[in-house]
């Protein structure tokens, strides 16, 4: 992941040259690339909300060719084009969130190779606050708060990204696991590597909590305005019906 790391040591070295704290330029650095990931997100919940439209049609595939998988599969890939959606949408952002994590640790993990200033090359060995040491391990707070903030992320996400796929069943117990052994395995990673990558780790699903949050006012927004839309539609319907009953 050097091909990341490298702009990612530039811009961290420039951030530690404004601020002059190496702990507050990383609280930076994560904050500067979790608003330029927003439209990443915002792109992820428009096509989980797109998917969620699409299943009564879904529905209705699945009793006319459930029988032909091969078809089957053939007019669900025929509907997502019709419409603009796709299934993959909603991980995108992990996989882009994923791709920085491993650019960020291979900087953090060996600095001199990504990192041209001697001076940033002390500063990673810089105390903040309670940690003697950025470029070492924090045994537990750290680690536990990471946990913690990836545990509450991951509570919200479910909330937003409701399961939208034929195997609900399937797709929701994939998500429980997933929401409680991911913040197991941060708890466990953020113990052995830099503490400057939990810090980055920390705030970035600080910041996801207040996304999803976010997100979820937004789809919750959203449905109240589909579901008067449907009662207008109905009642709209019911009157043509009556005056139509009532002239014959």
């Amino acid at each position: 992941m050097g091909f990341l790391a490298t702009p990612l040591g530039y811009l961290l070295t420039l951030l530690y040259d404004l601020i002059g704290n190496y702990g507050l330029a990383l609280i930076v650095l994560t904050t500067v690339i979790k608003l330029a990931l927003y439209p990443v997100y915002s792109k992820s919940i428009k096509s989980t909300m797109k998917m969620s439209e699409l299943q009564p049609k879904m529905q209705e595939l699945q009793q006319k060719y459930g029988k032909d998988q091969a078809l089957y599969n053939e007019k669900v890939s025929q509907l997502y084009k019709e419409e603009g959606a796709s299934m993959y949408g909603g991980c995108l952002p992990m996989v882009v969130q994923m791709v920085v994590i491993m650019g960020l640790f291979a900087l953090l993990r060996n600095p001199m190779a990504y990192i041209q200033s001697d001076e940033m090359l002390f500063a990673i060995h810089e105390s903040f606050l309670w940690i003697p040491d950025l470029a070492q391990p924090d045994k537990w707070i750290l680690p536990i708060a990471a946990a913690a903030a990836t545990f509450i992320s991951s509570l919200l996400s479910s909330a937003t990204n409701a399961a939208t796929s034929q195997n609900a069943a399937q797709a929701k117990m994939m998500t429980n696991m997933m929401k409680y052994f991911f913040p197991i395995m941060i708890l466990w990673m953020a113990r052995s590597y830099p503490a400057g990558l939990a810090i980055y780790w920390f705030g970035s699903q600080a910041i996801q909590i207040l996304y999803n949050i976010r997100f979820n006012s937004w789809k919750k927004k959203y449905n109240k305005q589909k579901a008067e839309a449907k009662a207008k539609a109905e009642a709209e319907a019911k009157a043509k019906a009556a005056k139509k009953k009532a002239r014959a």
